[in-house]
């Protein structure tokens, strides 16, 4: 009775969310011949649209298509981050209200932070379709879900999980978890045991944490939960295996960035479906790598057409036994993360040292490195260095929110390294 209550306000509330919803299951019903038919139709439509009413695009496109020659996929170019960066007002759609539009920041978990157009109408879109990953565990709408977040900006006011009134409404309770101590997650586990979500949703990391605290204090967890829900960061087979005897329950991996969402999530067997009717993926050989090029078909606030999201991965053949109609893919290692951890025992997680170069448009690669408990080394690619006043407001803001001792060091390089699997790590913990 109260979960269709709260299910009940929660969609009078946010009707655009539940319309987008109700739009993705249809799609989801489709058979597989019928969606990929709507993808190619939807693919056409967006490529045509940022051609007709973005001046990047009208620049790139145009020559193409007034060739008047068919144009296969592979022949568009790819959008890198530094076209992004470099080109964002060029990116916004003619058509847009600029009284509505926002700008929202990538923490730049492959080592280049990125700033992007967003809108109310997106929004609703990303959170329709989060409610349809979740509904793959057999969560309903007005059952409780539990967020460990590492991202500061998504549990502030006008977030991504909104007001406490609204996580009410939702049945959904944010916890604030870029930083935390051990008997912090002692109290997050017995929150849980409390609160009794359906599912909890978070960080890799994060939940791996919680996970082993759970099981080392040998804490019961409530019968209610029936999945987990890992994002943001890769997730290993060891934090899986970590989360699955703590929870008693299915984890479910999902992929997606903050600039386009919604890309992949797993089914209830295991294997990761691309949800087709909100992107096109492609995997294609650059240095040695199976980069991943993503497709919006659903943004046309500001078209990102083959973008490289700075992960790799492939499509897989064969369909799935769960029954959804979405083709399978697989990642590879790809945004790998460290936690930072003070002398005091206190852990912060990644995801605050992304939210200090917000605005840093100069950056173009940025890497964070523990050499000790007291001394941060942040290395960077820039076209210009940093000034005085913001290296010592980053100082100053570590300080303050890491731990009173440690010391910023600043170095501009030509090149930042990568790892001997070709990844850029951004934030580097101590061994």
């Amino acid at each position: 009775m109260i979960e269709r209550l709260r299910h009940a306000l929660h969609r009078r509330r946010y009707p655009l969310r539940y319309a987008h919803l109700r739009q993705l299951l249809t799609n989801q019903a489709l058979d597989h011949a019928s969606l990929l038919a709507k993808q190619q139709q939807d693919l056409a439509g967006i490529v045509a649209y940022a051609a007709a009413h973005t001046p990047y695009y009208a620049d790139t496109l145009d020559p193409l298509l007034d060739a008047g020659q068919p144009i296969a996929i592979g022949d568009l170019p790819i959008l890198k981050k530094d076209d992004v960066i470099r080109r964002l007002d060029d990116l916004l759609a003619g058509t847009a209200d600029r009284s509505q539009v926002k700008l929202g920041h990538t923490g730049g978990s492959t080592g280049k932070p990125l700033t992007f157009w967003y809108d109310d109408a997106k929004h609703e879109l990303m959170r329709g379709g989060m409610m349809r990953s979740y509904m793959l565990s057999g969560w309903r709408p007005g059952q409780k879900i539990l967020n460990f977040w590492g991202a500061r900006q998504d549990v502030a006011p006008g977030g991504v999980f909104g007001t406490r009134l609204d996580d009410l409404i939702a049945a959904e309770h944010t916890i604030a978890a870029y930083e935390y101590t051990e008997d912090t997650l002692v109290e997050w586990a017995r929150f849980i045991q409390v609160y009794r979500p359906v599912l909890l949703q978070g960080y890799a990391s994060v939940l791996a944490d919680v996970a082993r605290v759970v099981i080392d204090q040998r804490l019961p967890m409530p019968k209610t939960l029936i999945g987990v829900y890992s994002t943001a960061e890769v997730l290993d087979d060891s934090q899986r295996r970590l989360m699955q005897q703590a929870f008693g329950c299915k984890v479910f991996n999902q992929y997606g960035s903050r600039e386009i969402p919604n890309i992949a999530c797993e089914c209830r067997l295991g294997n990761m479906h691309v949800f087709t009717d909100m992107v096109y993926l492609e995997s294609v050989k650059i240095d040695d790598e199976n980069r991943l090029l993503v497709t919006s078909l659903t943004n046309r606030l500001m078209p990102m057409i083959r973008y490289d999201i700075g992960d790799s991965g492939r499509p897989l053949g064969g369909a799935c036994d769960c029954g959804l109609p979405f083709p399978l893919m697989e990642m590879d290692l790809c945004r790998q993360n460290d936690l930072i951890r003070t002398r005091s025992g206190k852990t912060v997680h990644p995801s605050y040292f992304n939210r200090l170069l917000y605005g840093q448009t100069q950056i173009r690669q940025y890497q964070w490195v523990q050499h000790d408990y007291d001394r941060i080394v942040l290395n960077l690619v820039a076209a210009q260095p940093l000034g005085s006043e913001t290296r010592a407001a980053l100082e100053a803001d570590i300080r303050r929110n890491v731990d009173a001792q440690m010391v910023l060091e600043v170095n501009v390089l030509d090149d930042i390294p990568r790892t001997l699997s070709g990844k850029h790590r951004f934030v580097i913990g101590m061994p």
